[in-house]
């Protein structure tokens, strides 16, 4: 059995996900319910506890200043949140846990099955820690994400976005060439990463490409529209892409020109 507690300020939504855990969790057991970040950390203090289902905008303390205490308490975290799609991209990229409110059954019980297995490689602990610090900071001001989690075989490697030179898609793969010269594969699809990057930095120029615009050296249509990017590499631009890829070429270097 795996011990778990509910952080939320609404009524309603303390008492639903209490009956879908009841429902349909055999394995956890609910340790307590928490309408704000401070009766959490006071259930943390009285009570191991492995999971927490965490709410992310209430009232007085956010769910993100929880993090801290879950990291002292060595205890996994999902987020449970209404839309945002700043917080949800910032979540993505940490490759972190989250369930949608209304919160659906069958994710439940596969965000459920995941957490539990987490919790059983200890050895990962520190890495995951690292990733919610990262989360921390990127919502600490909201203004854009700075580096982004990539599974490596052992665990995830944290990144830098300004080390991205540009992202290939290779079947159902996506690999990531960086300014140091190394290249890490990642079991993602690349539209993945086209939602959660910057959209001011990065722009997908063709099926297989998302390019970094702080390396592009000059595109021309010598060959066909394509870019020429500052470590030598040549990648094609495609004809429904190449209006779009202008305008935004447009929009980056006017930005680059104000700053």
């Amino acid at each position: 059995m795996f011990n778990v507690i509910i952080v939320d300020d609404e009524e309603f939504a303390r008492s639903s996900l209490f009956f879908l855990l009841q429902e349909n969790c055999e394995n956890v057991h609910i340790s307590g319910i928490a309408k704000s970040v401070d009766e959490a950390r006071e259930l943390l203090s009285l009570h191991e506890v492995d999971l927490i289902f965490l709410d992310i905008a209430m009232p007085g303390k956010n769910g993100f200043e929880l993090i801290p205490d879950a990291k002292l308490h060595n205890t996994q975290v999902v987020f449970t949140t209404a839309y945002d799609q700043y917080a949800l991209r910032a979540i993505k990229a940490n490759a972190l846990d989250y369930l949608l409110k209304p919160i659906d059954i069958d994710e439940l019980k596969e965000t459920v099955e995941k957490a539990t297995k987490l919790i059983r490689m200890i050895d990962q602990e520190s890495d995951r820690n690292e990733r919610l610090k990262n989360l921390a900071n990127n919502l600490a001001d909201r203004s854009e994400i700075r580096k982004i989690s990539l599974p490596n075989g052992q665990g995830y490697t944290l990144i830098d976005l300004n080390e991205i030179i540009h992202i290939e898609a290779d079947s159902n793969y996506s690999i990531f060439h960086l300014d140091n010269r190394d290249k890490i594969t990642v079991s993602k699809v690349l539209k993945d990463y086209e939602e959660i990057l910057p959209e001011d930095q990065f722009i997908r120029i063709h099926k297989s490409s998302i390019v970094n615009l702080n390396y592009l050296k000059e595109y021309n249509s010598k060959n066909g529209l394509e870019v020429l990017l500052k470590n030598g590499e040549k990648i094609a631009v495609s004809r429904r892409r190449a209006s779009i890829f202008a305008e935004k070429v447009k929009q980056y270097t006017n930005f680059a020109s104000d700053k």
